[in-house]
């Protein structure tokens, strides 16, 4: 059975979705007008939908977020490259900064199947170890592993391994990174830059992030999905569960022996 809308209706709901394809959000004011209209929140999610994007309710404000990266409103890489990164930046600089985003994510939830957040926020620092803990478990994969998984996940693994162990180690010393120098703490000062301008994170103190209402609805409704993380969250965390199910094994055989 077809709809029919009346014209101040469709308008409305066009007015909206142009206000949040032009910005990327809107409101508290256009919020209310959102979730106050059956008729108008239907029409501006079939908007979003034909260009491949979903509408999503955040605190006082409506995003729109693309959920393919065919989407017109996908960040492309080279629009990463010419805004975050320096101008002899290669593909590998934008895996590992994707890296470090699942990263920071993940330390937000107990395991990449959770949906609330166990913690409040993380300091650059933690992040730079929690980056480390993940280059290390992938270098636990021989080399025709790696080669396999970039096949499957179009990740170039070792692309990644190689840019985080060629950058400079972090200097526990240094109070702030500009990006002038290529280290990590500076490197992952360049995804807090985006991670902040996208409104996917937000500063709670000097040096320490905090997931956005934004983040939080993103990875209850998309990011744990298979269908758009595409396995890479269980791939990168699977060998923890491993390690600790071979350690309560171990354990349990202990326990046995006594």
């Amino acid at each position: 059975m077809a709809f029919t809308y009346s014209n101040e209706t469709v308008m409305q709901a066009f007015r909206l979705y142009s206000l949040l394809a032009m910005n990327g959000s809107a409101a508290k004011e256009r919020l209310q007008e959102y979730m106050a209209d059956d008729e108008v929140r239907g029409l501006v999610d079939q908007f979003a939908s034909e260009v491949d994007c979903a509408v999503i309710a955040a605190g006082d404000e409506l995003y729109l977020i693309p959920l393919v990266r065919l989407s017109p409103f996908h960040v492309s890489n080279d629009y990463m490259k010419r805004t975050y990164l320096r101008a002899s930046a290669v593909n590998a600089d934008l895996y590992l900064m994707y890296l470090a985003m699942i990263v920071l994510i993940g330390a937000f939830y107990d395991s990449y199947q959770s949906l609330e957040p166990t913690r409040n926020f993380l300091p650059l620092d933690e992040w730079a170890v929690l980056v480390q803990e993940r280059i290390d478990s992938l270098k636990e994969h021989d080399e025709e592993q790696l080669k396999q998984f970039e096949r499957e996940f179009s990740y170039n693994w070792s692309a990644i391994i190689e840019k985080w162990d060629t950058m400079d180690d972090i200097k526990e010393t240094a109070k702030r990174q500009t990006g002038n120098t290529i280290s990590r703490l500076s490197f992952l000062d360049t995804v807090r830059r985006f991670l902040l301008e996208q409104q996917l994170a937000e500063e709670v103190g000097p040096g320490e992030l905090a997931l956005t209402g934004k983040t939080k609805v993103i990875v209850g409704r998309y990011f744990m999905e298979l269908e758009y993380n595409r396995g890479i969250l269980e791939f990168l965390y699977s060998l923890d569960e491993r390690k600790k199910n071979a350690k309560e094994e171990d354990q349990h055989a202990v326990d046995l022996e006594n």
